[in-house]
């Protein structure tokens, strides 16, 4: 069993930031791929950032030179540093994570979602 954790979430005004967290535990034997995805009011989830094992990053471009992605494997942890926060930033935020389990199964997780508010 894996589960992803999230925290950090909350309401800051437009140009404040927040910093994610999400935590992955249990039966892990190696993640490939984390990273953050977001969803709006009647919109459809999209990548906001995602880092590999080796620490490629790849950015959507509405966050890039805003959002910083990193990663800590010794923890398999994944963080989402947001600068700048625009009111269209808002959205519930969800972790991501491709891995093999300790059984080898390759799947994908997602964690249950922090909600970010941007107020104007």
């Amino acid at each position: 069993q894996v589960q992803l954790v999230e925290s950090g979430g909350g309401l800051v005004q437009a140009g404040g930031s927040l910093r994610l967290s999400c935590a992955a535990s249990g039966s892990i034997f190696s993640i490939n791929v984390m990273g953050w995805y977001r969803q709006a009011p009647g919109k459809q989830r999209q990548l906001v950032a995602a880092v590999t094992s080796d620490g490629t990053r790849n950015y959507a471009d509405y966050v890039k030179g805003r959002f910083t992605i990193s990663r800590d494997n010794a923890k398999n942890t994944v963080y989402l540093q947001m600068n700048s926060l625009k009111p269209e930033d808002t959205a519930v935020y969800y972790c991501n994570a491709d891995l093999y389990s300790d059984h080898y199964d390759y799947a994908e997780y997602w964690g249950q979602g922090t909600q970010v508010t941007v107020s104007s």
